[in-house]
């Protein structure tokens, strides 16, 4: 079973309009394409025509079993109708966490705006994702994603199910130490590279993994994800074999881990 933990249904290029039903029968292509069997569907903290609202994409995808949506939150932006509207999707389960965009907000994850979105999780038992690393827009300010700031919250909230998004690249040294301080705190691989991976930069960002699970420990904190459409899901799962895992790990990594810590209930047929 493949479970991808991280994809969108943003529109990337903004030169054109696609209608969200377009982007997302091109998610189900892409997924039966590369056999995924299931996907998390990440809203924005910003909506626009490129950028569908949770609502949006709760009610397009509530029929269709194998997606789920995390609910993007604008930092900046939320108000309590928008806490209330999201209560209301985890407890009828259309929801299955949160998600954070550090940097492409101005704001560090440990602020204290942000306790009021880690009791809603805590309250429904669901993961909050964070951003961490680089951003696809040049505009964002990148020192407000530094994966060392999830530990403050990874000891302040010791019971929240966190994800560090994309190993905190560059950073991924710094977010080896964080999952591994810390047994709350889990990573996904996604969104290393626009499109697919070189040759070159393929074989490095494996080093880099390997490094990552010997510091680290038997990968129970390490998610597989793509961040589609920005990176395909084939070059992905290239990817993936390079790391040379035993099956059990490997089975971990792919679908275990995220199927456990999302509480999808999906069992490997």
């Amino acid at each position: 079973m493949i479970i991808d933990v991280h994809t969108h249904l943003n529109n990337y290029d903004e030169a054109k309009t696609v209608p969200l039903p377009a982007r997302f029968d091109e998610l189900q292509e892409s997924m039966r394409f590369s056999d995924v069997d299931y996907a998390l569907i990440l809203t924005s903290y910003k909506v626009d025509p490129h950028r569908p609202s949770t609502r949006d994409v709760v009610e397009l995808t509530a029929n269709t079993p194998n997606v789920g949506v995390v609910a993007g939150v604008s930092f900046l932006n939320y108000k309590e109708r928008d806490l209330r509207e999201l209560s209301d999707y985890l407890k009828a389960g259309l929801v299955k966490g949160l998600k954070l965009y550090p940097g492409y907000e101005p704001f560090y994850p440990y602020d204290s705006r942000c306790r009021v979105l880690y009791e809603l999780a805590l309250e429904f038992d669901v993961p909050v994702m964070i951003h961490t690393g680089d951003t696809y827009s040049p505009q964002a300010k990148v020192r407000f994603a530094h994966p060392l700031a999830v530990d403050d919250v990874a000891v302040d909230f010791p019971d929240l199910k966190l994800v560090i998004c994309h190993v905190g690249n560059p950073w991924i040294r710094d977010a080896m130490e964080v999952v591994y301080k810390n047994k709350n705190v889990h990573t996904d691989i996604s969104g290393f590279v626009l499109g697919d991976f070189t040759e070159r930069f393929e074989k490095f960002m494996v080093g880099q993994m390997k490094d990552m699970i010997l510091y680290a420990g038997d990968p129970n904190y390490l998610l597989y994800g793509t961040d589609w459409p920005i990176c395909r899901m084939r070059t992905y799962l290239k990817f993936v074999r390079g790391l040379e895992l035993p099956e059990a790990q490997y089975e971990k990594l792919m679908w275990r881990n995220t199927n456990r810590l999302f509480k999808l209930g999906l069992e490997a047929t």
